[in-house]
């Protein structure tokens, strides 16, 4: 199949859906079923067999590479189709307002808000809002897990770097990129951000349509390989992606000291899984527990190929985002300040450090000599403080604030005096209406 062809096939992916891996195309980002098969001995030991993707799990993924999200997919159909500016403005005032607010509605924008707007049968809200609860008291140690492991450790998987790379991340720069991601993360952990009129639910439909045109544009423009990528924003893509704010946050923070029950863990699996179904994963996809998440999570690693170019571009950039952050005492303490954000680049790359082998630093761009001393220093410091406040008598809720508090002084932080906002496609973005 030539990439002409493949990148006409991939425009439609709801057409995909049926056909079996042997008779499509594989792109060439896939590894071979048998490498997948080879488990390093401790993970064998951890989670068993099942750590490795069965013939039919690993095919479903592979064809999963050609799968969009058809109830967005459908919706962009219509709105492209013509006057696409007074469409779009239609569907943003159907989001913010609710779809009774646009004024003789179409039968498209009626259908995708009747799903959106119709909560599926298996949200709990009350488990959803004590996710909430975990996340906050988290403070700022999550947010360094987020970023020091699921996003970087993330940039090794090159198969889902190129769409991110053909957007301009790299152009934008790290410091707007890690803050556009945080901003809507935070609207997500926010108590009453996943309602339906909520800042959280509002961002993630607008990060869904954003998807969704990257997906639609992306395949025409010539950098973008269908052959060796599959479809720009598909669902196993989408899948890795929701999977990081559940399972890899929880693990992550385990390992450096806190102490997670297993009621919180499915209260977090049970928010990400909300915002998962919203984002345009399939219901097959969706996960209730931490390590069924980190099974499936491991299994789309098969269709990831190994670090390339855009792993030592995007792990280098990240990496030296400390340095343009902006903190509000800068002026006042100028010299402190410019320590500060040294000390705060290296924690950083020590906190990678504990996830990743020598190797690995080194495909991501990072100095290969650095130790894991800051989780060595502060990881007793947190076992201490998780002991003293489960078993004291410490008010949970004073310190859900207190951990707020702290990921919002970092986000300030990030933003510096750039405005608090998520993606806003420029005209060379593959989103740009």
């Amino acid at each position: 199949m030539s990439k002409a062809q493949t990148s006409k096939s991939a425009q439609h992916p709801r057409s995909q859906g049926s056909q079996p891996t042997a008779n499509r195309n594989v792109p060439h980002r896939v590894r071979p079923f048998e490498v997948t098969q080879k488990l390093p001995r401790l993970q064998r030991l951890a989670f068993g067999k099942a750590l490795a993707p069965s013939r039919e799990r690993y095919d479903q993924l592979v064809d999963a590479l050609w799968q969009g999200d058809p109830p967005m997919d459908c919706l962009l159909d219509w709105m492209m189709a013509e006057d696409s500016r007074n469409r779009k403005a239609m569907y943003e005032l159907a989001l913010k307002e609710g779809i009774n607010k646009v004024e003789n509605a179409p039968t498209e924008l009626k259908t995708f808000f009747a799903m959106v707007d119709q909560e599926p049968v298996w949200l709990d809200r009350e488990l959803l809002e004590q996710g909430v609860s975990v996340v906050q008291s988290l403070g700022e140690f999550g947010l360094y897990i987020m970023r020091d492991q699921a996003l970087m450790v993330g940039y090794l998987l090159s198969g889902f770097n190129h769409a991110l790379v053909a957007t301009g991340a790299l152009n934008k720069g790290a410091s707007q990129r890690t803050g556009e991601t945080l901003k809507w993360w935070m609207d997500c952990t926010e108590h009453g951000g996943m309602e339906r009129f909520g800042e959280g639910f509002i961002n993630t439909l607008h990060v869904r349509w954003v998807h969704g045109m990257v997906r639609r544009h992306l395949q025409s423009r010539k950098e973008w390989d269908s052959n060796e990528w599959g479809i720009p924003a598909n669902q196993t893509d989408m899948i890795a992606t929701y999977l990081a704010f559940g399972s890899v946050l929880l693990l992550g923070v385990r390992l450096g000291g806190v102490i997670i029950t297993p009621r919180e863990s499915r209260a977090v699996m049970h928010l990400w899984k909300y915002a998962g179904w919203l984002m345009g994963v399939e219901e097959q996809w969706l996960v209730d527990s931490e390590l069924e998440g980190f099974r499936l999570l491991r299994h789309t690693q098969a269709t990831q190929s190994r670090p390339d170019w855009t792993s030592k571009e995007l792990g280098q950039a990240l990496s030296k985002e400390p340095f343009e952050r902006v903190y509000p005492w800068k002026n006042k303490f100028p010299r402190l300040h410019k320590l500060y954000l040294k000390y705060e680049y290296h924690s950083h790359l020590s906190l990678t450090r504990l996830f990743l082998s020598r190797e690995q630093m080194n495909a991501l761009g990072l100095p290969d000599w650095v130790l894991p001393w800051y989780p060595a220093m502060t990881t007793p410091m947190r076992v201490a403080r998780e002991l003293y406040t489960r078993l004291g008598p410490v008010d949970r809720k004073k310190l859900e604030r207190k951990g707020r508090k702290q990921q919002r002084y970092r986000m300030q932080a990030v933003f510096g005096e750039r405005a608090h906002g998520i993606i806003k496609p420029d005209k060379n973005h593959p989103a740009h209406l």
